[in-house]
């Protein structure tokens, strides 16, 4: 791929000047980006409106949509008290479609972002044109980040360590992927493909920056999703996408198996050997799918909304 075109995709992922939109539980931050029908980025751990943007860029290419990323409550310019559970958080994400005058979109989520994305489907079934779910949390989650929380805690009390790993990332952005990526073989995937390379190398630099708000919000999630209820997964009644790696050690591939026999209208795929960061080691698979997905629904709702007009 030539330089060009990387700069062309993963442009819309570069960072936006958010805003603060009110909302009935209190301020969201948000960037918004593109034209076309809407896609709502919801993050992950350690993430924000950043990282949405991130996962955007990676799974749709240069994209025709109006990519909406927020920053979750918890995370980053969003107070924890504007919606400290999923469900507060998907009627909080309704709210943010309404300030910006978007009546439906598709909701892409990442690992955390599970279940309020799953919530939303849920809570706002005809706000939701379908849901697309890459490495995500479907129930409760008990695990120890890599690296550990408390040590990005550490770093997060002195700017100066910080400040010195971003100097490295900057010399040797492969060897920083080790942070996200422990098999040799997926990290050789990546030095090969230059895109997937700039996205995850912007992604680490987001984790450093602002590094404090993010694991706040990221402890938050962790004692939260421990004691997560079990969701009513049979309830959903929209498209259902989803990709999992069957060696992530983060979220496990049992969330996967959990959506697929709790919803079994559900097109889940397992990324063999894939790792919680398969979006970016499995980029091209992950995002040819999510193309068709997207372009199939939107024919067969054209198709239905034709048919009740005549």
């Amino acid at each position: 791929m030539t330089a060009t075109l990387v700069d062309a995709t993963v442009m819309f992922a570069r960072r936006l000047r958010p805003r603060l939109v009110e909302t009935r539980g209190g301020p969201v931050e948000v960037a918004v980006t593109g034209n076309g029908p809407a896609v709502l980025a919801i993050h992950g751990g350690l993430g924000g409106y950043d990282q949405g943007l991130r996962v955007a860029a990676a799974a749709l290419g240069v994209s025709r949509h109006t990519i909406v990323a927020v920053s979750r409550p918890g995370y980053l310019g969003t107070p924890l008290a504007a919606g400290t559970t999923p469900h507060e958080q998907a009627d909080l994400f309704a709210d943010v479609l309404d300030a910006l005058g978007i009546a439906e979109a598709t909701v892409m989520a990442i690992s955390a972002g599970g279940p309020s994305a799953l919530q939303f489907a849920l809570r706002h079934r005809e706000r939701c044109r379908a849901l697309v779910l890459i490495s995500a949390c479907t129930g409760p989650l008990r695990v120890r980040l890599r690296p550990p929380i408390r040590v990005l805690r550490f770093l997060a009390r002195w700017p100066g360590l910080v400040a010195t790993l971003l100097r490295r990332l900057g010399r040797d952005p492969e060897r920083m992927a080790a942070w996200l990526i422990s098999d040799p073989a997926a990290r050789d995937a990546i030095r090969r493909d230059e895109e997937a390379k700039t996205l995850l190398i912007e992604l680490q630099r987001d984790i450093l920056d602002r590094l404090t708000p993010r694991v706040r919000g990221t402890e938050h999630d962790l004692r939260l999703f421990a004691t997560l209820p079990e969701l009513p997964l049979d309830r959903i009644a929209v498209p259902v996408l989803a990709f999992h790696g069957t060696a992530d050690e983060i979220v496990s591939f049992s969330h996967a198996r959990n959506l697929t026999a709790r919803l079994p209208g559900a097109d889940v795929i397992g990324i063999a050997g894939g790792e919680h960061v398969c979006l970016f080691t499995h980029r091209e698979v992950i995002r040819a799918r999510v193309r068709d997905f997207l372009s199939e629904w939107s024919v067969e709702r054209r198709s239905r909304a034709s048919l009740r007009g005549r």
